[in-house]
């Protein structure tokens, strides 16, 4: 795939390369090229994922024509949007899917500033609490597979709680960042049979000083 977009078949799995050249061939030019891509494995296959692109979204009648595997990689890309209300109204298209290539898109927003997003992967996470159900297993396994991207999102939901919301949520167990956090680590756990790493206190308070980082923040 070549032109200004071509960036944006990365994310996928090569199984969908048809339907990604679908998607960017509707998509407006992009003002600016994708920024700081993420490597992760989805389901044994490397991937290379946008940490923001920089298109303006897609008017809805030019969405009539895709399927619904079109809209639903439309919507991951544009959950990776410079505007945070626009990454809110993509990812809560995607958040319930049970497709494996969703689940990065999904888990590198819990590790974003904005709390209105957190609330919604929380909310669309809720089918993950139950032992044995199908979103549980699929968040297990990809984080089980992608522990040093995990534990970096662990951190950076450290620093911006620390940042931005612990006046909020003096306890950081409290935080919708935290709670998601706790979820995805009992996943992971029931899927490796082994108790999983933690590289966030627990009942972290308070006590650290203004936007004492433990991670590089995720792009705004």
């Amino acid at each position: 795939m070549t032109g200004p977009n071509a960036d944006l078949a990365r994310p996928f799995p090569s199984r969908l390369v048809h339907d990604v050249r679908a998607v960017v061939a509707v998509m407006p030019d992009p003002q600016h090229p994708p920024m700081s891509p993420f490597s992760v494995d989805v389901a044994g296959e490397a991937v290379s994922i946008p940490s923001r692109i920089y298109n303006d979204e897609l008017p809805a009648d030019a969405q009539h024509g895709l399927t619904a595997t079109q809209r639903l990689i439309l919507h991951c890309l544009y959950s990776r949007h410079s505007d945070g209300m626009v990454r809110q109204r993509h990812l809560e298209q995607i958040v319930r899917s049970g497709e494996p290539w969703v689940v990065p898109f999904v888990v590198q927003l819990v590790g974003e500033y904005v709390v209105e997003i957190l609330e919604a992967i929380r909310i669309g996470l809720s089918d993950a609490a139950t032992p044995d159900s199908a979103q549980r297993l699929l968040y297990g396994d990809f984080v089980a597979r992608n522990p040093s991207f995990f534990a970096r999102t662990e951190r950076r939901v450290v620093s911006y709680w620390s940042c931005y919301y612990r006046h909020e949520h003096p306890t950081f167990g409290t935080y919708p960042g935290c709670v998601i956090l706790e979820l995805l680590r009992a996943a992971a756990a029931d899927r490796t049979g082994r108790r999983w790493p933690r590289h966030t206190p627990p009942g972290l308070t308070s006590t650290l000083s203004p936007c004492m980082p433990t991670a590089s923040p995720s792009p705004p």
